[in-house]
């Protein structure tokens, strides 16, 4: 092993790891007002009414697929009677559909963000870099499968790159896995590590929002201060507020 390969598959994967979840904490602590999607739908709503589901539903079975792919053993999907070749067919049919709609929903919301002066006006600097990173990633992961299939030498990435995934959180690197893995692969794991670092200062931190709380807080009580209105007497904690 080279050093060039234990800081590309060692020391990026742990410095990106790190700042991705260090930064979610810090804007967490420091920047609760910030942490939103800042939605431009008030501009502009007949774009993004096609490409957001595209991309937002394609991305959920994008992330499905490869928390299956890369957290899930091959052994284990055998035991359960899914051999290689069915795990690659569904896993191409499907992962194909999905990469496609999220390209597709992210052009489409880049192209609105360009071409809609009012949502072009909106765009940061922090949103531009974004959207390169993440359209790299996807492109990445995309080409890397497709040319695979279509030259007809897929790459059973469960034999090195997940291994290799999987070792990163074992606290047990194996850098060398990933020295053997396509170029297209390694690419994209390299685009994946600056994304995930860039993560937390952009506005993808509305991926671990949920409104959890609205669950048990109260109803607003609306009152009118028109004591004229209605004449039927109102429940103890009901009363108009004079």
């Amino acid at each position: 092993m080279s050093a060039s390969d234990v800081l590309l598959w060692v020391a990026i994967p742990y410095a990106a790891l790190a700042i991705c979840i260090g930064g979610l904490i810090w804007r967490y602590r420091y920047d609760k007002f910030g942490w939103t999607t800042r939605s431009s739908q008030l501009y502009e709503n007949r774009l993004l009414r096609l490409g957001s589901p595209l991309f937002h539903y394609g991305i959920v079975f994008v992330f499905l697929g490869h928390v299956i792919g890369l957290v899930i053993p091959e052994s284990w999907t055998e035991q359960v009677g899914i051999s290689e070749s069915m795990y690659h067919a569904a896993s191409f049919s499907l992962g194909a559909v999905a990469g496609v709609a999220t390209v597709v929903g992210l052009l489409i919301l880049i192209y609105r963000r360009r071409t809609v002066g009012p949502v072009f006006s909106a765009t940061t600097r922090n949103d531009k870099i974004m959207y390169v990173l993440l359209g790299l990633t996807l492109l990445l992961g995309l080409g890397a499968t497709l040319y695979g299939n279509l030259t007809g030498n897929p790459h059973n990435y469960r034999e090195d790159i997940s291994p290799w995934f999987r070792s990163i959180f074992y606290f047990q690197p194996k850098p060398e896995l990933m020295v053997s893995a396509p170029l297209g692969f390694r690419l994209h794991a390299l685009s994946a590590c600056a994304l995930f670092a860039f993560w937390p200062f952009s506005r993808l931190v509305h991926v671990f929002s949920a409104p959890v709380g609205y669950l048990t807080r109260p109803y607003i009580v609306y009152r009118s201060r028109n004591t004229g209105l209605g004449t039927k007497a109102q429940p103890r904690g009901w009363e108009r507020v004079q």
